[in-house]
């Protein structure tokens, strides 16, 4: 198969792919794979193959491709491929929640010579860092990088990629339970959608209705919140996007558990387990776990609860996710504390306060830790976290933790 017919059949691929004929779409580009003597030709079949997968949730898939675009590029010998490959691979791993692995494919891209793709693709590197350094809970470099893929999409008006952006700072705020900013984001990324999204994939809109439905459901607007999931939920039915559908059902699940209403909960915890275990998404499958066993509590199994918490504490210490051991160990202490058991208590103290210490969750004027309930916070330019209060009532013109200027607000 030459060059023309190459692009003709990826072509054919593509029009498959976006009328939502999947599988149709992925046999047309297995074959190009197969037959195609077109190295560059190849190397973009792999790139659909990739995303294809990606949205479907077959993450090893993902990454089988994503390794086979990258000995494609060095046979191409050309730098824009180059990075455009590590990307995938980047992504790939981000997906199976090798957040180490991620960061350090991040950094190939952002190390490689001048490109022509670098412009058009570092926001998108920066993105990918970003959600790497909040999978391990290190919220400081998370939002240097969200900032810095900010600035790309506003120098680039790229508006799609300040889309994503925003989702993930969602994603950011809801953690470390600022829930005006974790509304804020997503809404904006909605707006976005509204205004310049007319071609894009629905995927956004599903993206932003998501993000929108878990910070509506944190302020307690529950009604909103189950609108928003519902209509995410549906573009993600309609599009076969296993991921997503498995986090709607994660949120709906919480809401109703949110709500009292335990048993409309437990078989959407249910649900929701067997995608994430089956698309791989460990980080996944603790936030599952945790709202199980916060549903034991409330029905004081509390045997079920640490047995929940014992397999999700296992793979967030895999993944190395920080926060979510922090919320394990803050919920083993109050089962412990309420059966009188001292040394199992004083042994989920330390690990909690450990945890604290090492995502430095806690306010650098007044000690406090950050993201033990709802309150505003600002971040300054260098990125560093304060409660808004301490700030508007601190005098200085530097950061408090490392004394660089903060005249000028951050991004976020």
């Amino acid at each position: 198969m030459g060059q023309d017919q190459t692009k003709q059949q990826i072509a054919k691929g593509l029009q498959l792919y976006q009328s939502n004929q999947t599988e149709k779409a992925l046999q047309v580009w297995t074959k190009v794979l197969e037959k195609s003597s077109d190295l560059v030709g190849r190397f973009r079949v792999l790139g659909c193959l990739v995303t294809a997968h990606s949205e479907m949730g077959r993450y090893k898939e993902m990454l089988k491709f994503a390794v086979v675009q990258i000995d494609t590029a060095r046979e191409l010998e050309d730098a824009d491929f180059l990075l455009e490959s590590y990307l995938n691979l980047a992504r790939s791993n981000e997906k199976l929640c090798e957040f180490h692995k991620t960061i350090s494919y991040c950094k190939t891209c952002l190390g490689l010579p001048g490109t022509r793709a670098a412009t058009q693709l570092g926001g998108q590197v920066s993105l990918s860092m970003g959600n790497a350094f909040l999978g391990l809970s290190l919220f400081q470099k998370a939002l240097e990088s969200f900032e810095k893929a900010l600035r790309y999409a506003h120098n680039n008006d790229d508006t799609m990629l300040e889309c994503r952006v925003c989702c993930s700072l969602g994603s950011f705020y809801a953690q470390v339970k600022d829930y005006e900013k974790a509304l804020f984001f997503p809404c904006k990324a909605a707006e976005l959608v509204n205004d310049y999204g007319k071609g894009w994939s629905l995927k956004y809109r599903a993206m932003s209705q998501y993000h929108m439905a878990v910070a509506y459901r944190l302020l307690g607007h529950l009604s909103s919140a189950m609108e928003c999931c519902e209509e995410s939920m549906k573009i993600a039915l309609q599009h076969g996007d296993r991921p997503l559908q498995a986090l709607c059902l994660l949120c709906f699940a919480d809401i109703h558990r949110s709500r009292g209403d335990l048993e409309t909960a437990f078989p959407r915890y249910d649900s929701a387990m067997s995608i994430m275990t089956e698309i791989g998404n460990r980080l996944g499958q603790v936030q599952v776990l945790l709202g199980v066993a916060k549903c034991w509590v409330a029905r004081k199994a509390l045997d079920k609860a640490l047995d929940a918490i014992e397999r999700a504490q296992d793979l967030a210490e895999e993944v190395g996710n920080k926060l979510s051991q922090l919320k394990l160990h803050c919920l083993s202490e109050s089962i412990y504390r309420s059966r009188g058991l001292q040394r199992e208590l004083r042994a989920h103290v330390v690990r909690f306060h450990e945890c604290v210490e090492e995502t430095e969750l806690y306010c650098g004027l007044c000690g406090e830790s950050i993201g033990e309930k709802n309150s505003r916070l600002q971040a300054l330019p260098c990125s560093h976290i304060f409660h808004l209060r301490c700030l508007q009532n601190n005098r200085t013109r530097s950061c408090p933790n490392c004394h660089r200027s903060s005249m000028k607000p951050g991004f976020v």
